[in-house]
């Protein structure tokens, strides 16, 4: 991609110090764009991206979190909302609590972050929303009924976005992704039995024979945000190891 699509482009990437998150943030600075990374632990972002610790379940700090994310890079022109949490279990697993969590990051916040960014947006010549979705959007996987359920209200929400702000030429694009090799899914192989049986079922599942990488990710992201993709919205771009539309043998 020709780094000029780049130049300036301001840019917030939540959950943008860890994972995918901060994949996408390093390419966006290579690209030569501006970034501001929103995360409870911002410390991980990639060095040049400036930092803006928040709880993105809580709204009015979120709004502050973007005011602050704009001075700091004199506005903006793409969200990319990619903060999320794991959650296994299959419907009996997840107490009305859990339930509440997991849909504020990984729903509600992204309502929270574009709700507050969209005064900036509508004044960018260039404004772009990606949201993180995943495989579960669309695949039903064993043991994630709840994070699957959020996944799939990213997708539903992206495209109800998309239409609303077509007047605003703000374009909402979504990406989802196979497993990825993250710290995430570190984390979530924790919770069961065999970790190590887990992970190698899960290299195996892609028909790829192994997980999505962050930086893989972070590519459709960036191409979404372009400035020359002006008639890509209410999009989903799967990055899933040919996961979901194969069937190897």
């Amino acid at each position: 991609m020709p780094l000029d699509d780049y130049q300036g482009l301001r840019v917030i990437v939540t959950g943008g110090a860890s994972g995918i998150g901060r994949a996408t943030a390093r390419r966006f600075l290579e690209l030569g764009a501006r970034v501001c990374v929103l995360d409870l632990r911002p410390e991980g972002a990639p060095a040049g991206a400036e930092q803006v610790e928040v709880d993105l379940g809580d709204r009015p700090a979120t709004t502050a979190a973007v005011e602050r994310a704009a001075e700091l890079l004199g506005g903006i022109d793409v969200v990319v909302n990619n903060a999320g949490i794991s959650a296994v279990g299959d419907v009996t697993a997840n107490d009305d609590e859990e339930w509440a969590r997991v849909l504020s990051v990984n729903v509600t916040s992204m309502a929270r972050v574009t709700s507050a960014a969209l005064p900036h947006l509508r004044r960018s010549t260039a404004a772009a929303v990606v949201n993180m979705a995943s495989i579960a959007s669309y695949a039903g996987l064993q043991e994630r009924v709840l994070y699957s359920a959020t996944k799939g209200a990213v997708h539903a929400m992206t495209l109800a976005m998309a239409t609303d702000h077509l007047p605003d030429r703000i374009r909402v694009n979504c990406v989802n992704p196979g497993t990825v090799a993250t710290e995430f899914v570190d984390r979530m192989l924790q919770g069961f039995p065999d970790p190590v049986a887990e992970r190698a079922a899960l290299d195996a599942r892609q028909p790829t024979g192994r997980m999505v990488t962050p930086e893989e990710v972070a590519e459709t992201v960036v191409f979404l945000a372009s400035p020359r993709n002006a008639s890509t919205t209410g999009t989903s771009v799967a990055v899933d190891g040919g996961m979901y539309g194969l069937r190897a043998r």
